[in-house]
């Protein structure tokens, strides 16, 4: 037999709108709003949440025995949404370079591994800063970010990566006209076999995206566009590990806008969830000006506005003053 749970006399105090207005609080895939979270839960009685959990079925499911348990998915991913202001803030006071290399760690370790993320770090930072976070990890984990991923990785995947977390690039702006003409047919080159293989065992498209330098790359991928009428990174298209890496190095905000727009889709992954905090945190400071003018042009929406629908509470406060800050700069 079931337990009673009302107690004889108990009233409903809080309206259809507070429960909805409960329910909308932790319902977003990004936070809580935790404002109104508190102030409802704090006036509920037992028959209010009682009749809660009753009208909130994709949330809680009826028990054989009678009462309304949590639905474990909905449980877990509350737990998740609770720490996305708690990461974020930690994320935001840790050095760069601690950060980098946690990040480093995580992407291999993930299941499936994220290449894209290593791709990312190897090549969104300066020379200086990734050579930092390959320090730190040794210091955290002695081993090297070169063996490690070495060790994680087969086949072309790990000639391409242990070979981008290993250069320390030319960061001036001296270039060699001759060589990128030859460079950019050289590429145009390999694309155009339209075989896979052949792209991804050419020595010297390895090279020529490992060793040379960004503003050597930025100006290939302008003679390609100029030369071939396309973009370098769309012929790319079918190997994802390479036009990560050529919008990494070539094209940063393209790349971020991108990744920023699948995690505020309706049904992110939660590697893609993680991903919001992770670009605003880090490109606050750096290039979240052109990041934002680059989304509202693609996806014909400002950033910010994108953000507080999709995020809640304190989470999405601290999320729009880090993307405010960063615009400002």
């Amino acid at each position: 037999m079931g337990k009673k749970l009302k107690k004889e006399g108990e009233k409903i105090t809080t309206s259809p709108e507070e429960c909805e207005a409960l329910r909308k609080a932790f319902s977003g895939p990004h936070g809580v709003e935790e404002k109104s979270m508190l102030e409802i839960l704090v006036k509920c009685n037992p028959a209010d949440l009682t009749t809660f959990r009753k009208n909130s079925p994709y949330i809680f499911l009826d028990d054989e025995y009678c009462f309304e348990k949590w639905d474990p998915f909905h449980m877990k991913s509350l737990e998740i949404k609770f720490l996305h202001f708690q990461r974020a803030v930690i994320q935001r006071t840790m050095h760069p370079w601690e950060r980098d290399a946690l990040l480093v760690r995580k992407s291999l370790e993930e299941k499936p591994p994220l290449y894209n993320l290593l791709i990312e770090l190897a090549c969104t930072r300066t020379s200086d800063e990734f050579l930092g976070a390959r320090k730190a990890f040794q210091c955290l984990y002695s081993e090297s970010v070169e063996e490690f991923v070495a060790v994680k990785v087969q086949g072309f995947q790990r000639r391409l990566l242990v070979a981008l977390v290993s250069t320390y690039r030319y960061e001036g702006m001296q270039i060699d006209e001759a060589a990128i003409k030859l460079e950019c047919q050289k590429l145009a080159r390999a694309i155009k076999t339209d075989h896979r293989n052949e792209i991804e065992n050419d020595d010297e498209v390895l090279r020529i995206l490992t060793t040379r330098s960004k503003h050597h790359l930025k100006t290939i991928h302008k003679c390609y566009k100029e030369d071939y009428d396309s973009n370098l990174e769309e012929d790319l298209d079918d190997i994802q590990i390479l036009r990560d890496t050529v919008n990494c190095l070539c094209a940063p905000p393209i790349y971020f806008s991108k990744i920023l727009d699948t995690a505020m889709s309706i049904c992110p992954a939660e590697q893609e969830m993680e991903a919001l905090t992770r670009v605003i945190v880090t490109r606050t400071d750096v290039d979240m000006k052109d990041i934002a003018a680059e989304f509202d042009r693609k996806y014909g929406a400002p950033l910010i506005e994108r953000i507080e629908a999709a995020a809640l509470g304190n989470y999405r406060d601290f999320l729009v003053a880090l993307v405010k800050r960063g615009m400002a700069n």
